[in-house]
């Protein structure tokens, strides 16, 4: 058991991009970080910088279930949870297999929930706690072939907007994060699902647009890591963060427009 007063943080997603970032920053701030992935071989540099590393599947009951005990028997609490792992599974909703979708409500939303749920009662107990989810600013508009990844962001936007009001309460504070386009391996993997579900078909012109459009020169995670180390160090943190390439101005013609005119301005960039 560990007597030691760091704060302990859980960050899930930490094997690349954002949550590898934000596990590296915070072991610095000191806090004592356990960076979880799947792939737990791609998190040697964060156990270099004095981290540890565990194997976590979000849509595994047990294995997040052992993660959690393991951080509570070896540390006696847990003051952060950073929900960092997800994904956009994309392809035209007419596409993209029901089976796809599932597994992407289960990373993106359901996941993260259940995590949550471990972590709450021990947040409750110690009147303190902090839970910080990654969302998108793609949780506030949607753009086509992206339908099941935006779905499970609106529902994570929703989810953190009902757990805020439930548990403040309890001294403990719920964060969203809303990045734009950032660095990561993300862009990738959605370009390639769109080709694999979409590329072939009906939608095969619009995949080829959209996959024109990948490719520019993204802002680096730490642009994430900064707003989520704001929001841990703040006394009485903001409810939303977001940053990113084109964050904000997005989120503020998403704000002011109607659903016709953004629908409009979204297709500009399918022509």
């Amino acid at each position: 058991m560990s007597s030691s007063s760091k704060p302990v943080a859980l960050v899930t997603g930490a094997s690349s991009g954002m949550g590898k970032d934000i596990a590296l920053r915070l072991i610095k701030e000191g806090h004592i970080v356990y960076g979880a992935a799947r792939r737990i071989e791609r998190m040697a540099d964060m156990e270099a910088a004095g981290g540890i590393s565990v194997a976590l599947d979000v849509t595994d009951d047990a294995s997040m279930v052992a993660v959690i005990g393991r951080i509570l028997r070896e540390q006696c609490r847990i003051d952060v949870l950073i929900n960092g792992a997800g994904y956009g599974e994309y392809g035209a909703l007419e596409d993209v297999p029901i089976a796809e979708a599932r597994r992407q409500m289960e990373t993106n939303l359901l996941g993260p929930a259940r995590l949550v749920q471990l972590c709450l009662p021990h947040m409750r107990a110690r009147k303190s706690g902090k839970i910080v989810n990654i969302s998108s600013v793609g949780g506030k508009f949607a753009l086509p072939l992206g339908g099941w990844y935006h779905a499970s962001k609106f529902a994570l936007e929703g989810y953190s907007d009902a757990l805020r009001n439930e548990v403040r309460q309890f001294g403990i504070d719920v964060i969203v994060i809303e990045p734009g386009g950032i660095a990561s391996e993300w862009e990738g993997i959605a370009g390639e699902g769109a080709q694999r579900h979409s590329g072939h078909g009906a939608y095969a012109e619009m995949v080829a647009k959209f996959r024109k459009m990948q490719g520019r020169k993204l802002p680096p995670p730490s642009v994430v890591t900064d707003l989520v180390v704001r929001a841990l160090q703040a006394r009485r943190p903001a409810t939303r963060y977001s940053g990113g390439l084109m964050a904000r101005p997005l989120l503020l013609l998403r704000r002011h427009l109607s659903d016709r005119l953004f629908d409009r301005l979204v297709m500009l960039a399918f022509r």
